[in-house]
């Protein structure tokens, strides 16, 4: 796709500044979650002995697992930014949609939404970090023709 349009390349622009606000709050509610999710864990299973033991029990213990839909949205948008390409609006769409269909809360059920919800119950740092993704919806959805 041609750039050199001064329209074409702002909209461009703009879309990739969304796409990066988005991802800022989404690494900020994963990072809250973990945290709460550490402590949880250590509450019941017992003390995580160092730094080395926790990333392990992040990436490959059941305990953990349901955050990697969130962990692959993310790492989703680091691709996309980090392509030589600029990043086309209908992959721009499609990544800012995705959060607000994976971060619905429900306490029915089992697998992300009834983990998030007991997270968003448990830890006002989620409940902030949730509101700062759901401010970057409201803000997209306003500046939306």
């Amino acid at each position: 796709m041609e750039t050199n349009d001064p329209s074409v390349a702002d909209r461009l622009a703009a879309n990739r500044r969304l796409l990066e606000t988005m991802r800022a709050a989404l690494v900020n509610l994963h990072k809250a979650l973990v945290d709460s999710e550490r402590v949880q864990y250590e509450s019941t299973i017992g003390r995580i002995q160092s730094p080395n033991h926790f990333l392990q029990l992040v990436t490959s213990d059941p305990w953990f697992a349901w955050l990697s839909p969130l962990s692959r949205l993310i790492v989703s948008m680091d691709e996309a930014l980090d392509a030589r390409k600029p990043v086309m609006p209908a992959v721009v769409e499609s990544l800012l949609r995705e959060p607000a269909r994976l971060l619905v809360a429900s306490d029915t059920g089992s697998g992300f939404a009834r983990h998030y919800e007991d997270a968003l119950q448990r830890d006002p740092d989620v409940v902030m970090a949730h509101a700062q993704v759901a401010s970057q919806w409201r803000a997209r959805r306003a500046a939306q023709p």
